[in-house]
């Protein structure tokens, strides 16, 4: 398989070095580190957020989302890969101004187990007050692979919104994490892989599927969903995976609504507005009230085709907190 690169094993490194040549009005690196930090951090006043994770997931690997209004910091780890303690304690402790920070993982064991013990090091070395919220929004499993519980996928995204404003609010570190926690809470999504995704080293499918096949209630590293199935026409794959979401969530009639309609990063956007198409029928069908719509790549798994779609529901808070002023490298409102 084709791939835009030099070295597989430079991949996360170049592609690091050109989001701050691209973006140093906004970001900055920490050398040596696969460690992106806002420019102007840490701020005189304001709760830091960290995140991070594997890459192949951007921009949802969360360099993208490092900005005024949204995170602080972000750690990357190789594609499909935990960051490494040391460089999650290196990002806690650069954004941390006084007044503590807010740490978001994506439910993965190997993010829990390396994002727990830099935190521990940053609490350690330099006396950082620290919080923790734990991303689970996948609806399509209790248990995989990858995690123990539901695993965190595109719907982190909204947290990082929900906490960034939030932080840069002027809420302190208990309300921070409260309100993130309840965007999380809030929140459901599922997703569906068309095709495999190819990483850079191996340069193959991660996973055979059959031209003719789907399949529903993916992960975001190839692991398999809940079922295989013959090829669909798009309306049934938003149904399935919208009435999967909105069956866990169970909003009132009435209830306001966020979605996300996300690509895995080789569906063309048209074809994610098909999606959405469906989605608003289906939220009108129900007497749903969509407050917010966003549509794009957010949270990808390399070149795989597919899609997620992601529903939060909301309430005045979380309302007010979504609609705060953004601007990262790849989401400015």
């Amino acid at each position: 398989m084709k791939k835009l690169i030099n070295d597989p094993e430079d991949v996360v490194d170049e592609s690091i070095d050109g989001v701050v040549s691209a973006h140093g009005d906004l970001v900055r690196r920490l050398p040596g580190t696969y460690v992106v930090v806002r420019e102007d951090a840490p701020i005189d006043g304001k709760v830091g957020v960290v995140s991070g994770g594997g890459s192949g997931h951007e921009p949802g690997g969360a360099t993208g989302y490092v900005g005024r209004g949204m995170l602080d910091a972000a750690v990357a780890g190789e594609v499909f890969t935990s960051p490494p303690a040391d460089e999650v304690s290196d990002a806690v402790r650069e954004v941390d101004a006084g007044e503590g920070v807010l740490v978001i993982i994506t439910n993965y064991e190997g993010d829990i187990m390396n994002f727990e013990t830099g935190i521990e090091m940053a609490e350690a070395d330099a006396d950082v007050e620290t919080a923790q919220v734990v991303t689970n929004d996948d609806v399509a499993v209790e248990e995989s692979t990858y995690s123990s519980g539901r695993r965190g996928v595109c719907g982190t995204i909204f947290v990082h919104k929900i906490a960034g404003a939030a932080a840069d609010s002027g809420y302190d570190l208990e309300e921070t994490r409260r309100v993130a926690q309840k965007a999380n809470d809030n929140t459901g999504t599922m997703g569906t892989a068309l095709t495999s995704c190819v990483t850079p080293e191996k340069g193959e499918p991660t996973f055979d599927i059959d031209e003719d096949e789907i399949e529903i209630g993916i992960g975001v590293h190839g692991e398999p969903g809940v079922e295989r199935t013959t090829h669909k026409p798009a309306d049934e794959i938003a149904d399935r995976l919208t009435g999967d979401v909105l069956e866990d969530l169970d909003p009132d009639p009435g209830a306001e609504v966020a979605t996300i309609v996300n690509g895995m990063g080789g569906t063309p956007l048209s074809e994610l507005y098909i999606l959405d198409r469906r989605v608003s029928q289906i939220l009108d069908d129900r007497d749903l009230d969509r407050y917010e719509a966003w549509v794009g790549e957010y949270f990808t798994s390399l070149d795989m085709q597919g899609a997620s779609i992601t529903v939060m529901e909301l309430d005045d808070e979380l309302k007010e907190l979504l609609d705060h002023p953004v601007e990262t490298p790849t989401m400015k409102q």
